[in-house]
């Protein structure tokens, strides 16, 4: 054997065979998904780069050095084709590049073992080395380059913080839900400093079963917060301390639950009343009932309904099946308790009524109900049933007092999927804002967000109450943010656009029977809808993935925001998450500022024929299919009553990496005064879903809101990786950040402790649905005493 081949034993033996053998199966993939990539009209770079691969893959079988030359021009054409789609895009170049880079650093390893090509340049095995390092660094460059923050901008005074009690009385800090504290003494100087002040455990978390979410903002009167767990059960925490008071547990039946959420509680005080009860705690439950607490004991009050409790579901289900129950806290004005309900979607047509009521904060009374295919208002007789297909109203409600209206947002009714059967009445309020008169419940006025809903765009989160200067004084407004990305700015007495909402042409060519509306509200705020998607936007872990995402974008129906869902598989823009959900907005008065938390998780759907639905083991939610579905396989959603069931998951790549390119979250502030954008960044890391425990910083999903103060700061949990975090609320510039024992998809909230100093809460116990970290931990944080002034 001669010293060449000796030499080609070493690097040149098996390992390079394995890793030709490796090549060449990506290659074939390439070639094949890239033909018919170009069949359908998309990128012939998948061919062409496949191809090239291919006989990279044979030369290297080969031991012929032309391999690591050929994969150089490959990675150079590569390169060219990255920054043609996407620019300079980091995280476009990262998956476009990242893998022909790693590939070329292995070619560029073994290349000293391979033998060279006759006129190749001479080249030492360390220049070969090298140049595998560089290939590598230029991977982790992209990957891990820090985030540029922005400098800090200059900031207006503050209000004095001597306007605020230091309480949050109330889930979003106030009944018109701004999330806003006059508290300063934490500031952007100081909220470096913020430490864990303490940390209270709930418990029952062992009982709380895999579809959970921790989504609770407690509210604090007095010394005392009061928050629920996701199964109801409702604690008084020392507000200074953390430690416990009181607990309630109403002794939920959540076996038939679909989702165990609890969002709040909510707090009323009777001035005319002195002793017990005089100050209550009113909470809806997941078996659909209203309790009245003692707030100052926990016990129930006897006076107020049934010992302590209202039965919600007469008129509403005639029996308790998990369909119908209540999530959100009431809204208190006056004496009234007004609360709306959950129901399930897309199991059947014939569902629970949707109705919004109103009990006496005292006696549990029914005060009235707002049903919206009865609009007299009639109350009910005895063993009748509010009106079918009603939209339900599932997210906080927000009201003005003064104005003595309740503003509802309302989702759509059952099923979202398919709207044929739909009811006038559920033409006319699904997916608006209702605002109701509180005392009678009478409709004052409707504002809808989409018209004929078929992508389950429920009005989610609570209305934002503002007032904005105007030429002839203070306008009362209200700021109503969509799960499709609009947010909408209204006058409140009237439901009146403030700021301009056009009308756009929509997608059209459903299914058969069903009808679409031509047109989709577009409000002339900066929105949060997600642009059109191009073939260029789809993403992957490499470009193997990448390829699947293509394939399946062409093959799928797509038309941009509001294509309809039919039988061909179809894209969602936003999906069903939405671009923004119940956490809502927050709102910096002093500064004019909005604060918006955004996503992008596109969906794909798929309305399967009735007969291939039940084939497949469709069956509404608790009952027992007429087939069994094969172990593992996941059956559409029944639709039942429809022609179709429904198929419907995120847009992923075949191993699990979302198809879109990131950023898949936002922060955002709107100057409410001109009506743009004053600051966009990246919100969140890839820390918990990537693999390897690697954090990108590329802007990740988030559920939950944000809570801006008087010290200039937001605050926000949200994102699924686990942090919180404080912003410069005039800049953007992240201060602060700390990992949480658990998820923190709940919105925070500030108060004033015994102690004079500024807290800063929240509730961290993970969501089942986006599979964070699970918890029973609520936690406080302060600057150290010695840097807090009373």
């Amino acid at each position: 054997m001669t010293e060449e081949r000796r030499s080609l034993g070493g690097w040149a033996g098996w390992p390079t065979l394995l890793l030709a053998l490796l090549i060449m199966a990506a290659a074939l993939w390439l070639v094949v998904g890239g033909g018919r990539l170009i069949q359908l009209g998309g990128s012939p770079y998948y061919l062409i780069a496949g191809s090239a691969l291919a006989v990279v893959a044979a030369l290297l079988a080969r031991r012929r050095r032309a391999a690591v030359w050929l994969c150089v021009a490959v990675v150079a054409a590569t390169a060219a084709w990255a920054f043609a789609e996407v620019g300079m895009l980091r995280w476009g170049l990262m998956a476009r590049l990242a893998g022909p880079l790693v590939l070329l650093a292995l070619l560029l390893f073994v290349a000293p073992g391979l033998r060279a090509e006759r006129h190749e340049p001479t080249a030492s095995p360390l220049a070969f080395r090298l140049g595998g390092l560089v290939s590598l660094a230029a991977v982790l460059a992209m990957m891990f380059a820090p985030v540029r923050e922005p400098a800090a901008a200059a900031r207006p005074a503050a209000r004095a913080a001597t306007a605020a009690s230091g309480d949050w009385p109330s889930y979003g800090g106030d009944a018109g839900g701004q999330r806003y504290s006059a508290l300063a003494q934490i500031d952007a100087a100081n909220v470096a400093g913020l430490e864990p002040a303490w940390t209270f455990r709930t418990g029952g978390l062992d009982t709380l079963g895999a579809n959970s979410r921790v989504t609770a903002t407690p509210i604090k009167i007095g010394n005392s917060l009061y928050v629920c767990t996701p199964l109801n059960v409702v604690i008084a925490v020392d507000a200074t301390t953390g430690e416990e008071r009181w607990r309630f547990d109403p002794q939920v039946d959540a076996s038939t639950t679909f989702s165990i959420v609890c969002r709040g509680v909510s707090y009323y005080r009777d001035a005319a009343a002195i002793g017990p009860c005089a100050e209550r705690i009113l909470f809806g439950t997941l078996d659909a009932r209203l309790f009245a607490l003692d707030a100052q004991t926990g016990q129930r009050c006897a006076d107020f309904g049934d010992r302590g409790a209202v039965n919600l579901l007469p008129g509403i289900n005639d029996r308790r099946d998990g369909y119908y129950y209540v999530t959100s806290p009431p809204a208190v004005v006056g004496n009234a308790a007004i609360i709306g309900g959950y129901i399930i979607d897309n199991q059947r047509v014939l569902a629970p009524r949707g109705v919004v009521r109103a009990f006496d904060t005292r006696s549990g009374a029914l005060l009235w109900a707002w049903d919206a295919g009865r609009p007299d208002g009639a109350p009910l007789a005895p063993g009748e049933m509010y009106s079918e297909g009603n939209p339900n109203a599932w997210a906080v409600f927000a009201a003005d007092p003064a104005l003595g209206l309740v503003y509802v947002p309302t989702g759509n009714s059952s099923p979202d999927f398919y709207g044929a059967l739909r009811t006038p009445a559920a033409e006319k309020f699904s997916t608006s804002i209702v605002a109701l008169d509180a005392a009678s419940g009478r409709l004052r006025w409707s504002f809808q967000a989409v018209h004929h809903d078929l992508w389950d765009y429920d009005m989610p989160a609570q209305p934002t109450l503002i007032d904005l200067p105007g030429p002839g004084g203070t306008v009362p407004a209200l700021l109503a943010p969509a799960k499709t990305g609009e947010i909408f700015l209204l006058d409140r007495r009237s439901g009146r656009p403030i700021a301009p909402v056009t009308e756009r042409p929509a997608p059209q060519g459903s299914v058969p029977g069903e009808r679409l509306s031509p047109t989709q509200p577009v409000s002339a705020l900066p929105s949060f809808a997600p642009p059109k998607l191009r073939e260029a936007d789809m993403w992957g872990a490499t470009p193997l993935d990448m390829l699947a995402c293509r394939l399946r974008f062409r093959s799928a129906r797509y038309e941009g925001g509001y294509t309809p869902v039919t039988e061909r598989e179809t894209i969602m823009t936003p999906g069903t998450f939405g671009a923004i959900n119940w956490g809502g907005v927050s709102v910096d008065p002093v500064r004019g500022l909005m604060i918006v938390n955004s996503s992008t998780m596109p969906f794909v759907g798929r309305l399967v024929p009735r007969a291939e639905a039940d084939a497949r083991g469709a069956a509404p939610y608790g009952e027992t299919p007429r087939v069994k579905p094969p172990a593992g396989v996941r059956p559409p959603m029944a639709l039942e009553g429809t022609p179709y069931g429904l198929e419907l998951m995120p847009f992923l790549s075949p191993i699990y990496f979302p198809c879109q390119a990131p950023p898949w979250g936002m922060l955002t502030a709107v100057d409410l005064r001109s009506r743009t954008r004053l600051w966009e960044r990246p919100f969140g890391t890839t820390k918990g879903l990537a693999p390897f425990g690697l954090a990108l910083p590329v802007g990740i999903f988030n559920l939950g809101g944000s809570v801006t103060t008087a010290g200039g700061v937001t605050f926000i949990g949200a994102a699924t990786d686990g942090y919180f975090r404080a912003f410069d609320t005039a800049s953007g510039r992240e201060l602060w950040r700390h990992a949480l024992p658990a998820g923190g998809q709940a919105t925070p909230m500030t108060y004033r402790g015994r102690d004079g100093r500024q807290y800063v809460a929240i509730f961290a116990g993970g969501h089942g649905s986006l599979r964070t970290k699970r918890g029973d931990h609520l936690v406080a944080f302060a600057l150290p005493r010695t840097g807090a002034p009373e």
